[in-house]
């Protein structure tokens, strides 16, 4: 009997170990996701980059607000099915940042930003403002947010709570993060 007691117990060892180790990698494939948080709990995770919901390759006047500050700054936004690229520029034309997103992957250089700046937080709200509603509705659900959608105008929200409101006017797209506490619009064609 103590022989099989000693292969049952190195059988339910192996079929732990095992448990263990696929979720292990399943854990690791997850966060190896390009993801934000919208909110503490709302895991956001980045959509490809064939659902813009109209190509766009345009110059855009940035204004935005934070912490009782405004910055204001020029870009060059193209974003198609292929990826998403960005250049920011001051007002006299020299380079800030520039971004790619593309297979899966982003790439951000900037001397002016702050290093800690994750530029996933970028691609998250351009996604929010261009992407396709269905699309985002989907991903908005997965990590327990609702999108609504009435007009030209996306509301994000965590249970009854307004986490980000989206203007779209045919020249123009405001952004508006209560939760995080900035503010920004785009001018230019979208």
């Amino acid at each position: 009997m103590r022989l099989e007691e000693k292969k049952k117990q190195a059988f339910f060892a192996v079929i732990i170990a095992m448990c263990f180790l696929m979720y292990s990698c399943a854990s690791l494939a997850r966060e190896k996701q390009l993801h934000v948080y919208l909110t503490d709990r709302a895991r956001y995770v980045l959509l490809p980059h064939g659902v813009i919901e109209k190509p766009m390759d345009s110059s855009q006047f940035i204004s935005a607000s934070y912490g009782g500050k405004d910055y204001y700054f020029n870009a060059w936004v193209r974003a198609d099915e292929t990826g998403m690229d960005m250049s920011l520029f001051n007002e006299l034309g020299a380079s800030m940042a520039d971004l790619s997103y593309r297979d899966d992957h982003i790439n951000f250089s900037s001397q002016v930003f702050p290093k800690n700046l994750r530029p996933e937080y970028i691609v998250a709200d351009f996604q929010l403002c261009f992407y396709d509603p269905i699309l985002l509705r989907r991903a908005l659900e997965d990590c327990g947010l609702t999108l609504e959608i009435k007009g030209s105008s996306r509301r994000i929200l965590s249970g009854k709570k307004l986490i980000m409101e989206i203007e779209k006017t045919p020249n123009a797209v405001r952004l508006v993060n209560h939760l995080r506490g900035y503010t920004y619009t785009l001018t230019g064609e979208s």
